[in-house]
Formats: C-alpha cells, sequence, structure tokens
C-alpha cells in the first residue's frame, strides 16, 4: 500500500511539473528576492507593449533605409522563355523559329532622377534617427511611470510604519492609563480618552496597508505581469539634493529631450520633402542594356551566333506637367514652415516644464529641511508630555496631542521626500534623462 502511494505522489508530481515548469525554474522565481528601481525600471522596458511594437518600427525604417539605396544599384534581370509558332515568315524576313527558345539578362540602372533618389535615402535615414527617439520618449514616459509607482510604494511603506508607530504609542498610553485609573491616578475621562485615540488610529493603519496591496497591484501591471505577484522592496525612502541650475537644464533639454529631436529631425526631413517635390522640374536620365540569346535547338542555343547585345541611355525632360510638380513643392515648403513654428512652440513649452521641476524641487526640498529638525524635537515632547502625566504634572490630552503631532510632522517629511524625488524624476524626463540608459553620475548632481 505504501508502494502505490508513493507512485501517486511521483505521478502528480510529474503532472504538475508538466503543467507548470515555470514553477520549477531558477529563472523565473516565483517572488522578488529584492525589487530595487533599476531593476523595476528594466523589467518595465522589457515587458512594455509600447516599446516593443515601438522597436518594431524602427526594424521597418531599417529595412526603409535598405529600399532607398536599391534605387542607386543596378537591377539584374534574367529572363527566359519559349513559344510555339505556327508559321515562320520567310523571303529574307526573320520572325522567329517554330520551336522558338529565348533567354537573356536585362540590365538597367538610373543615372538621375532629378534628386528623388538621394532625397528619398536621406529621408529614410532621418525617419530611422526619427523612430530611435520616438524610442527613447517612449522608455522615458514608462521610466517616469516606474518612478512614481516606485516611490509611491516607499512612500506608502513609510506611511505604513508612521501608522503602526502612532497606533502602538496610542496602545502602550492607553494601557498605562488604565493602569493608572485602576490605581485612582487617572480620570474616566483620561480613560475614555485614550481609548478613543486608539480606535481612531487604528483605521489609519488599515488605509496604509491598504495603499500598498493598490500600488502594488499598479506596479506589477506596468512590469507586466500579475496583480498579486509579491513584491519585496528593502529600500527605504531617501534622498538626495542636487544643485539647480535653471539654465544648465535648459541647455541639456533642448540637446537631449527626445521631443526636441523629433521636431529638428522632422524639420531636416520636411527640407529633403521639397528636394524631393523639385526633382519633378529635372530630366530623369536611365541606362539600359541587355545580352539576348535565340534559337530553336536549345543544344546550339548559348553560342555567339545565336546571340545578341544591346545598350542604350534614355533621357525624360519634363516640359508641362499640369503644375502638379509646383503643387508639390508648394505643400512641401508650407510643411517645412510649420514643422519651424512647430519647434519654437516645443521650446517654449520645454522653458515651462524646467522651471516648473526647478521650483518643485526648491519647495520640496524646503519642506524636508523644515521637518526633519522637527522629528527628533517632537519625539522629545511626546516622551516629556508622557512623563509629565505620569507624574500628575500635564494632562492626558498633551500626550495625546503630542502622539498626533510625531505622527504629523514625520508624514510630512515623508511626503516631502516623496514630492522631492518626483520633481527630481519630472526634471529628468523634462531634459531628457534616462538613468538605465545613461546611468548616475550627472553634473548637476550633489549628494549631501
Amino acid at each position: 500500500m505504501a508502494g502505490r502511494s508513493k507512485k501517486v505522489l511521483v505521478f502528480v508530481f510529474l503532472l504538475i511539473f508538466t503543467i507548470c515548469p515555470d514553477s520549477f525554474s531558477q529563472n523565473s522565481p516565483a517572488f522578488d528576492i529584492n525589487l530595487t528601481l533599476a531593476d523595476t525600471i528594466l523589467i518595465a522596458f522589457k515587458n512594455n507593449k509600447d516599446i516593443q511594437m515601438q522597436e518594431a518600427e524602427i526594424s521597418v525604417a531599417k529595412a526603409d533605409v535598405l529600399g532607398a539605396i536599391s534605387p542607386f544599384l543596378p537591377q539584374v534581370n534574367f529572363k527566359a522563355g519559349y513559344a510555339r509558332n505556327d508559321k515562320v515568315l520567310a523571303e529574307n524576313i526573320f520572325s522567329g523559329y517554330e520551336n522558338d527558345n529565348s533567354a537573356g539578362v536585362y540590365l538597367s540602372e538610373s543615372v538621375y532622377s532629378g534628386g528623388a533618389n538621394t532625397a528619398n535615402l536621406k529621408k529614410a535615414e532621418l525617419s530611422l534617427e526619427a523612430q530611435k527617439e520616438t524610442l527613447r520618449a517612449k522608455k522615458m514616459d514608462v521610466e517616469f511611470d516606474a518612478k512614481r509607482l516606485y516611490y509611491g510604494l516607499l512612500l506608502a511603506y513609510e506611511n505604513e510604519r508612521i501608522s503602526r508607530e502612532t497606533l502602538d504609542q496610542a496602545i502602550a498610553h492607553y494601557e498605562n492609563v488604565k493602569q493608572m485609573y485602576k490605581n485612582g491616578t487617572a480620570s474616566r475621562f483620561d480613560l475614555l480618552q485614550s481609548g478613543i485615540q486608539v480606535s481612531l488610529l487604528e483605521p489609519n493603519l488599515v488605509k496604509a496597508k491598504n495603499e500598498i496591496d493598490s500600488l502594488k497591484a499598479d506596479l506589477n501591471k506596468l512590469l507586466g505581469r500579475k496583480v498579486d505577484f509579491p513584491i519585496n522592496i528593502k529600500e527605504k525612502l531617501s534622498y538626495s539634493f542636487i544643485g539647480i541650475n535653471e539654465n544648465e537644464f535648459l541647455k541639456m533639454a533642448y540637446l537631449r529631450r527626445p521631443e526636441m529631436q523629433l521636431k529638428s529631425l522632422g524639420i531636416d526631413i520636411d527640407k529633403w520633402e521639397i528636394k524631393m517635390a523639385k526633382s519633378g522640374y529635372r530630366p530623369q536620365i536611365d541606362l539600359s542594356g541587355g545580352l539576348t540569346y535565340r534559337s530553336d535547338n536549345l543544344g546550339n542555343m548559348f553560342t555567339r551566333k545565336q546571340g545578341n547585345w544591346n545598350a542604350g541611355i534614355s533621357v525624360n525632360i519634363p516640359i508641362f506637367e499640369g503644375f502638379s510638380t509646383k503643387a508639390k513643392v508648394d505643400a512641401a515648403r508650407a510643411r517645412y514652415a510649420q514643422a519651424k513654428i512647430d519647434k519654437d512652440n516645443l521650446i517654449d513649452a520645454i522653458a515651462v516644464e524646467v522651471r516648473k521641476a526647478c521650483l518643485n524641487l526648491k519647495e520640496s526640498a524646503s519642506i524636508i529641511q523644515s521637518q526633519r529638525s522637527n522629528v527628533q524635537e517632537a519625539r522629545e515632547a511626546l516622551r516629556i508630555a508622557e512623563v509629565s502625566f505620569r507624574n500628575g504634572v500635564a494632562i492626558n490630552l498633551d500626550v495625546l496631542d503630542s502622539q498626533v503631532s510625531l505622527a504629523q510632522i514625520q508624514t510630512n517629511l515623508a511626503s516631502g521626500i516623496f514630492d522631492y524625488l518626483m520633481a527630481l524624476a519630472y526634471l529628468d524626463r523634462s531634459i531628457g534623462k534616462l538613468i538605465i540608459n545613461e546611468g548616475p553620475g550627472e553634473n548637476y548632481e550633489k549628494k549631501v
């Protein structure tokens, strides 16, 4: 019986392994050992559908470049055929064979297309660069979302810690007041006040836990995983101040922002679009040649006698095309002027974004500086209030107010740090900085 049970267990194990092989794979852990911000961004990059589609667009653009090179290369074709003719004319007029076999190699080359081929190649190359910049822009959007959720989760963990600490303080004080009430050194009003304080603080802890679960679900969605995938983060909410130089940030933004690069590339593409349209005014020159063999006998077909070659040049000069070329040139020039105006608008918008990022950094930094020194003071004030209450010097309300004040100061500090990190993330997005591709250590960073 025991042997039969062992066989059943082995069979069940093999069945589970066959159905869910990933559960036993070391490359697919069932949880995050220690998720860092860099890990979060990399996983998001790997699984984001928009990024995957944009990478496919880059492959398409590379193929378009190859296609644009094609007109500069000679076109070589081989052609063979067979025809059965009912009647062949005589009297020194050759019109073919009854069994007419033919084979030949034909070559054609575009010598001059009025500049259309060159313009088309330049446009394809610029379009490839534009697709790469579009990929950078999508990565920056995903990176910003990853930072927002990751920092938000760190803030939620900190708020949970503060809520738990404040609740533990309230419970400990309530137990102390309960003992003092038994000893006759505290009033029933003090006991009721302390119990109500505990009841008021308990929902805050529940809300903090729910916020963590909600952010984990959002983060897993961004990472392309199941919403209940376990997330483990050991990092704490921390910050490092940077030197704020708005002019330097603006220079970086104008040089590195993907949208700026896309506008510049769009202007260059429109320039070549004008040149392509103007090619309609210019002549087209093509070369052609071929070598053909024709015979009624395949055995002696490929001989000098049966061969015939030809070579030629053709020139096509447009004289009047019904103003179609003029219409194309006018439209291309209008798009070029529009692209330049669009770039000017973007320059103004980027300046506003950088200004807002700098203002947000200054605001959140001032909040951090004003609150971080008050945490220890609030802790000391709570300790003094508790000692004073036990000695009958202070009232119970002083202790309760001190508990709330300490929690509020810690919450303000945590929110200030989160706001500072998000302002820094917004600045990175505004100036076109990808931390994963480019790494830390930018010139504007100044840790304190």
